[in-house]
């Protein structure tokens, strides 16, 4: 009768083992779905700091594009309007010249001051024509307030109205920026 009771000890034993052993089994595998999931919650993490790293590269890119293309078009109003402000000290001196031309006399040394004065006058105005700064037209022309000051009102009803009647300082405009808008006397 004792070999019945090894029999059963060992089949219990055996049956113990194999427990034991579906134990192992079922707590490697949840080991390695816990293993899974945790690699794939990593992998995930990763992605997204990835696609954030992607996003910030990307908006840096264009920053940098943005800054660059600013900086060229700033480089070329730089150089476009360069002399802009060597012509705003110069315009009073040509306003003074232009107002010395336009006296007269009938002293032949004056006329003959004046005659250099024209001579430098003319430089003057060819060389600011050079840098693209010309006068801005005034006289029997529309008021325009982007370009002319209305000082002054007329009221001729021979004009039209709106019209320039008279221009008491030239305006001045460098390439398609004024520097100085004319003063002017304008028609009702």
């Amino acid at each position: 009768m004792s070999e019945p009771k090894d029999k059963q000890t060992k089949i219990e034993d055996e049956i113990e083992k194999e427990a034991e052993i579906e134990a192992n089994e079922t707590i490697e595998q949840m080991d390695e779905q816990n293993d899974v999931t945790e690699i794939d919650q990593k992998l995930a993490e990763l992605e997204e700091k990835l696609e954030a790293s992607e996003n910030r590269y990307l908006r840096l890119q264009a920053d940098f594009e943005n800054v660059k293309k600013r900086t060229i078009s700033d480089r070329e109003a730089a150089m476009k309007y360069r002399s802009q402000s060597l012509a705003e000290d110069l315009l009073p001196a040509l306003d003074s010249f232009e107002k010395a031309l336009a006296t007269a006399s009938d002293n032949e040394e004056v006329a003959a001051i004046l005659t250099g004065l024209e001579m430098v006058h003319g430089q003057i105005v060819a060389a600011l024509k050079k840098e693209g700064i010309e006068p801005i037209e005034a006289l029997g022309e529309q008021f325009d307030p982007n370009f002319h000051q209305a000082v002054l009102q007329d009221n001729d009803p021979e004009k039209a109205s709106n019209e320039i009647t008279a221009e008491l300082q030239k305006g001045y405009k460098i390439k398609d920026r004024v520097i100085r808008p004319s003063m002017v006397k304008v028609n009702e």
